[in-house]
């Protein structure tokens, strides 16, 4: 009986959600515009009608800051968990945070090194990944 109790609920929020969502795609169906004329599908944005491609080739590097970024930001969640709890885990925690920034300290270097930060076009090196070099 329990299990039963606890259930109807879930059953009747579920039911309001499915109406909830046929009636909103009935009210589109019915009072939504009907006309469709040749500037309909033409992109527009901000008063200025587009020109060329919108299929940009978008360099690596965008995507390899964006990596670096994620890495590194997941880190520092990682460092905010260690901080909120420094007084339970003691000089032990202490050490082990220590430790983990050194790591993240030594990598940063290494993609400083390799040019994985460097956007510029002045001292542009070449780099090696997989044994073929890359510009």
């Amino acid at each position: 009986m329990v299990g039963e109790t606890a259930i109807w609920p879930l059953l009747v929020y579920f039911l309001a959600v499915v109406v909830t969502i046929a009636g909103m795609l009935a009210l589109v169906t019915f009072l939504g515009a009907k006309h469709r004329e040749r500037a309909t599908d033409k992109p527009y944005e901000s008063g200025i009608v587009s020109t060329g491609s919108a299929r940009l080739r978008v360099s690596v590097k965008f995507y390899l800051l964006a990596l670096f970024f994620v890495i590194f930001d997941v880190e520092a969640v990682f460092i905010f968990a260690w901080a909120v709890c420094f007084r339970e885990v003691g000089w032990l925690g202490y050490a082990e945070v220590f430790i983990f920034i050194a790591i993240l300290v030594v990598a940063l270097v290494y993609l400083w090194r390799q040019g994985a930060l460097d956007w510029g076009t002045s001292g542009h090196k070449k780099h090696r990944v997989g044994g073929q070099e890359l510009e």
